[in-house]
């Protein structure tokens, strides 16, 4: 990569405290900081990745909200899937004709390819959803669908939101709303099996799947790192074998995209609201990429009325930043401040998978048997996590440790203990806070909404903690500095989160859920007569229950106007 000599740009430390810092790396090689001047501007090449991702993940937040009317509506839900999915899997392969001369053009595949893979994923679990409502053992009856998808007739008649919406790949199991016939499609614990249980078991075997996926191709090109660099022995460009890793992974993307477009079915949703198909083609467009937006600003001022579901999403909004800052400053560290090669970064990544597998076995045998909360799980998971940037600072805070030679992430084989903490946690630590959500702070008939607001909120922030270190690396000339504000940034959700009481969430949800049913529209009887209520309208002691027996959503209320029984 073109470069230019450190000494020319970086100067002294110009206060004390960076000067106390810097003595923890006065042994570092001269060559750690490569700088480059992509527009004119100089950075370090460290700060340059961190800029990328920032980037991508903006980009990949602005694409995955913007295309999520038309996941949601209509037959583009698996267009869209085989059109991101062949776009990044395109992007992942172009990196075989990138060389440092045109090191911009990987920036541009980057965001191009992490983009494609975050949005493809929000439509991946839409289908999640459908799959279950189709699935032979929930259908209950032939002629449940249309061939190629959901009968449309029948989806409309659904919450389209709550089934189709969900990009957190959780099934609303919500058997109020549907007719005794349709309930045979919705079985009760005394059917074959519930269709929450069936979505968490094709959840789990996709996870698994991804899991085994993950390490399979890990240890594909760590043996084709072996071959370019010891068998052959050939000299190679120095960028090659990654280069051509990425091609690898590109190529099994595209690959394994093939059997998507063959057998899986269409799957259409409802069709987009009536004023939205009467304009002009242009405008149409338009009014379909803005109407996730609308929805997404209505379900955030809906949110920030519930103080416990608020305090969440922001403990969440700075965990998401926590988990993507630490992963990739670890993995710049690494690479630049410890030399790992690309066949260690392999093996690291292998690791960090490998952990998350047992992560996600253990953590709920530790919740059981020490009687954990869900909240108390995450805490102890984010105090674990906490120990990585706290230990990469050994050398500032124990200056001895520099004169050993290891210790606070001074040896590269030091990476390797803290990929399993890094795995471990996060093994846990999404599932836990997505079932911590799902359960207790969503109002009820809202979830899809809120899991889009779930989402935006994971993706949105981790564009902002990989910026703040690439300023960080350019005003310090150092990576380690960084986990210093890691080390701030672990924390701060745990702060947030310890203030949550998911008693008095759960309070609030249900009240909500109470409120809005009393100000719907009643259905009345086997009838299905409708009427609005009436102004003075009281509720008795709050009471409101959903008929299960006789009714499609039908809510049986019981109240009393000026002394007179309704």
């Amino acid at each position: 990569m073109p470069c230019i000599s450190p000494d020319a740009t970086i100067s002294e430390p110009s206060s004390t405290t960076q000067r106390v810092f810097r003595r923890a790396d006065s042994s570092a090689r001269s060559d750690d900081q490569c700088i480059i001047r992509p527009f004119g501007h100089e950075i370090t090449t460290a700060s340059f990745a961190m800029y990328t991702f920032s980037l991508a993940v903006l980009v990949q937040c602005i694409v995955l909200i913007s295309l999520g009317s038309f996941a949601d509506y209509g037959g583009y839900r698996k267009r869209l899937l085989l059109a991101l999915g062949f776009t990044g899997a395109t992007s992942s392969m172009l990196f075989i004709f990138v060389v440092p001369s045109i090191y911009v053009l990987a920036s541009v595949l980057v965001i191009v390819g992490v983009s494609c893979l975050g949005s493809s994923f929000a439509i991946l679990n839409s289908f999640l959803p459908l799959l279950v409502q189709n699935h032979v053992t929930v259908r209950g009856r032939e002629g449940f669908t249309q061939k190629g998808g959901m009968g449309l007739e029948r989806t409309a008649t659904m919450r389209s939101e709550a089934i189709l919406g969900n990009n957190s790949g959780r099934f609303v199991d919500d058997n109020e709303h549907f007719s005794s016939d349709e309930r045979l499609a919705h079985p009760t614990e005394s059917g074959v099996i519930r269709s929450s249980t069936l979505s968490t078991t094709i959840s789990s075997r996709g996870v698994a799947l991804g899991y085994i996926a993950a390490v399979s191709v890990q240890l594909l090109s760590i043996l084709l790192l072996l071959v370019l660099t010891k068998l052959l022995k050939i000299k190679l460009s120095p960028t090659l074998p990654l280069r051509l890793i990425l091609f690898l992974v590109g190529l099994c993307w595209a690959l394994f995209t093939i059997p998507s477009a063959r057998w899986l079915r269409p799957r259409p949703g409802p069709p987009f609201p009536q004023q939205l198909t009467k304009s002009s083609h242009v405008r149409n467009i338009l009014s379909r990429l803005t109407l996730a937006w609308r929805n997404l600003y209505s379900t955030l001022r809906l949110a920030l009325t519930l103080t416990q579901t608020r305090l969440f999403l922001l403990s969440w909004f700075l965990l998401s930043d926590a988990i993507a800052t630490v992963s990739g400053t670890a993995l710049l560290f690494a690479r630049t401040t410890l030399h790992l090669s690309t066949l260690g970064i392999a093996a690291l990544s292998i690791t960090t998978t490998t952990s998350g597998i047992l992560g996600a076995w253990a953590w709920p045998h530790i919740q059981r048997h020490f009687r954990l909360s869900s909240k108390q799980c995450i805490l102890a998971m984010i105090a674990l996590m906490e120990l990585i940037p706290l230990y990469s600072l050994l050398p500032y805070i124990l200056p001895f440790l520099r004169a050993w030679g290891w210790g606070g992430l001074q040896a590269w084989w030091e990476i390797y203990p803290l990929a399993i903490i890094h795995g471990f946690v996060m093994g846990g630590l999404s599932s836990y806070c997505r079932g911590l959500f799902a359960a207790e702070l969503v109002p009820p008939g809202r979830e899809a909404a809120f899991f889009a607001l779930y989402a935006v909120t994971d993706k949105g922030s981790s564009a902002i903690g990989p910026a703040v270190v690439g300023r960080i690396v350019d005003g310090t000339g150092e990576i380690r500095l960084a986990f210093v504000f890691l080390a701030v940034l672990v924390m701060a959700p745990a702060g947030v989160l310890w203030w949550v009481d998911v008693g008095k969430g759960r309070e609030e949800v249900m009240g909500l859920g109470v409120r809005e049913s009393a100000g719907n529209v009643l259905a009345e009887g086997d009838g299905g007569m409708e009427m609005e209520m009436e102004e003075g309208w009281e509720w008795e002691d709050g009471e409101a229950s959903t008929r299960g027996e006789e009714g499609v959503g039908l809510l049986e209320a019981r109240g009393r106007r000026d002394g007179r029984s309704q």
